[in-house]
């Protein structure tokens, strides 16, 4: 039986997670054939760890909803094709008719990822219908709260009044009473975005069009309608964003890059944005400003619209958030280890230990996936944990696998604890291969080590 080392109770060192946000209004249009612009996949040395995507305006005909409760839609599945040869996996996912928001993380960071709710806020027809409104991600990263919101906010310039309510209902409505959560306002980081349709008041077709083409912008942005909400809401006010720098984003012709030459002739607007707010320490006095929280930070590093895409008659908008911090929770709530050479021919053990917190369930479940997984119900096999216990001592206990029916393959595996109470994967093992069954007595002949 493999030996596990004892946690060493340091101080948990600080980390760096790159955080990709992506807000796009579709409208109803399939994928594109390449979304490598999109995910910042054309750049060199990717570094993201997280990818956070909010669409607006899927398709949401009374087929298609009904296709896409019996599969996943073709947003989801085109985006996991994308990401998960990448080693990233979907975390969660909420769709509301049109609304849909999509979290991935590499599954290194899965133990640390503990979705906690999800939430759907119409404010429609008489606030019932789901074609406007908000869905919300609330997750604990590392330890800390976070909730993600996508929304899609009433349209026209004279509704400006009629937004900022919606704001304020989606805002009120994300309450977690009785599941042990705080207050929203209490969460360390809130990422809120979508199409939020606020225009550019005052100023003309014309002039808004030469100011575009001109790239002079900042007056534009002086009668842009969030911007001048902010001046008078000081809840509003604590959601940052940052500058303006692309053109406006809505609306263009579809399949090109010409904004809106129909008769209605709509002025381009900056629809399509991205906000965050930090959580702010208690103020000691009056006169001290309320600083964010020493331990974690969040740096925006690139705020821009993607004009290669014209499928829609928005732009698509981008972040990429550097967040640092100081975990919280640095080591897994279960360690897992596979035993020995796996093999194709025989009944596997795992070992894992347990945190003396966790609390498990006979509803917990060993999934074990290959590597490239493109969410936790993509497993090639599983086994629950009480039924296939063998032993249990010292906090470290034993499960037995069978893997006989699982085709021989080159590919890498990984093993990942799921528990049920906490809906999320609590430990996973570092990848290994699974031999076939005719090279074992090569290999032991060889005196070959485990591949893990």
């Amino acid at each position: 039986m493999a030996a596990v080392n004892p946690r060493k109770l340091t101080e948990p060192r600080g980390k760096t997670l790159s955080i990709h946000v992506v807000t796009w209004n579709v409208a109803s249009a399939a994928p594109p054939l390449d979304l490598s612009d999109l995910l910042q996949l054309n750049k060199e040395n990717l570094s993201v760890d997280m990818y956070v995507i909010g669409l607006q305006e899927m398709n949401c005909g009374i087929m298609s909803l009904l296709s896409d409760t019996a599969f996943e839609d073709p947003w989801s599945s085109f985006f996991m094709d994308v990401l998960s040869p990448l080693t990233f996996v979907k975390v969660s996912s909420v769709r509301m008719q049109g609304l849909l928001l999509l979290f991935f993380a590499k599954h290194q960071h899965l133990p640390f990822v503990q979705i906690l709710s999800t939430k759907s806020t119409p404010t429609g027809l008489f606030g019932y219908w789901g074609n406007k409104g908000g869905i919300n991600i609330c997750l604990k990263l590392y330890g800390y709260y976070v909730s993600i919101i996508n929304c899609h906010l009433p349209p026209h310039m004279a509704n400006n009044d009629q937004r900022l309510q919606h704001f304020d209902r989606i805002l009120e409505m994300q309450n977690f009473e009785g599941q042990n959560i705080p207050n929203i306002l209490d969460h360390d980081l809130i990422l809120w975005f979508g199409d939020m349709n606020f225009r550019i008041e005052d100023f003309g077709l014309h002039f808004v069009r030469e100011s575009i083409k001109n790239q002079c912008y900042s007056d534009l942005w002086e009668k842009d309608q969030l911007s001048i909400a902010k001046k008078h809401d000081p809840l509003l006010r604590e959601f940052q964003e940052g500058p303006l720098l692309f053109p406006p984003t809505y609306k263009f012709d579809k399949n090109s890059n010409n904004y809106d030459t129909s008769e209605k002739k709509r002025k381009p607007a900056w629809t399509d944005r991205i906000l965050w707010r930090l959580k702010r320490q208690p103020q000691a006095n009056p006169h001290t400003p309320r600083l964010p929280a020493p331990d974690f930070c969040l740096t925006l590093r690139s705020y821009v619209s993607h004009m290669v895409y014209c499928i829609s008659d928005h732009k698509p908008v981008t972040s990429t958030f550097d967040l640092e911090l100081k975990p919280l929770v640095s080591a897994p709530l279960i360690t897992l280890i596979p035993e020995g050479l796996w093999t194709m021919e025989n009944d596997m053990l795992i070992s894992y230990s347990l945190t003396p917190d966790f609390l498990s369930s006979p509803w917990d479940w060993i999934g074990l996936y290959k590597v490239g997984l493109r969410h936790i119900n993509d497993y090639v096999s599983y086994v629950w944990v009480r039924d296939n216990q063998v032993s249990f001592n010292d906090g470290l206990s034993q499960v037995y696998f069978n893997v006989s029916n699982i085709p021989e393959t080159e590919d890498q595996f990984l093993l990942c604890y799921y528990s049920n109470s906490l809906h999320s994967v609590v430990g996973i093992s570092k990848p290994f291969k699974i031999q076939p069954g005719s090279s074992l007595a090569e290999d032991l002949l060889g005196e070959a080590q485990p591949h893990i």
